[in-house]
């Protein structure tokens, strides 16, 4: 059986290369049109507020463009729940784009992915108030059969913590 944490490191380092080769070439490091659906915050304070405001947790989905693994959570799983209501947001891996923390601090999409300690493309995390995750994060996304059922039972969790329940 392989040494898990040998086996992350060289997953890290093919989505690493996977990555900067996408960036260097533009058409590659264009969004698909599912990440272009699914807004990503711009200020993760105000996405908070505005979740709380509907009684919902904020979800929050570190992604990496080009990760295949990503695109199939976005499409398959957090566009019907930002549909059906739910507030869903993106983070980018690598991405120097502005954003305002959970906390109001200025900083990038790269640099709160790091601050949160996010190692694997795609994570989904589950935000309640005072910018706590009130759920279990939901890692990568290895199987697929039940992913739906995992996905469900944090949202239940998260919206549980949100409402009082």
């Amino acid at each position: 059986m392989k040494d898990a944490p040998s086996t992350r490191r060289r997953w890290l380092q093919y989505m690493a290369a996977s990555a900067l080769t996408a960036m260097s070439y533009p058409a590659l490091a264009a969004p698909d049109a599912s990440e272009r659906l699914l807004p990503s915050s711009r200020d993760l304070q105000h996405d908070l507020a505005a979740a709380l405001a509907r009684q919902e947790p904020l979800v929050l989905m570190a992604t990496l463009r080009g990760c295949p693994f990503c695109r199939v959570v976005r499409e398959h799983y957090l566009l019907p729940l930002h549909r059906a209501g739910a507030f869903v947001t993106q983070l980018h891996f690598l991405s120097s784009e502005p954003l305002r923390d959970g906390y109001g601090a200025q900083s990038s999409h790269g640099s709160v992915v790091r601050q949160l300690g996010i190692e694997v493309a795609p994570t989904v995390l589950f935000y309640g108030r005072g910018y706590q995750e009130v759920a279990e994060r939901l890692v990568g996304s290895s199987i697929p059969d039940f992913y739906g059922a995992y996905l469900e039972q944090r949202m239940e969790q998260a919206r549980a913590a949100v409402r009082g329940r």
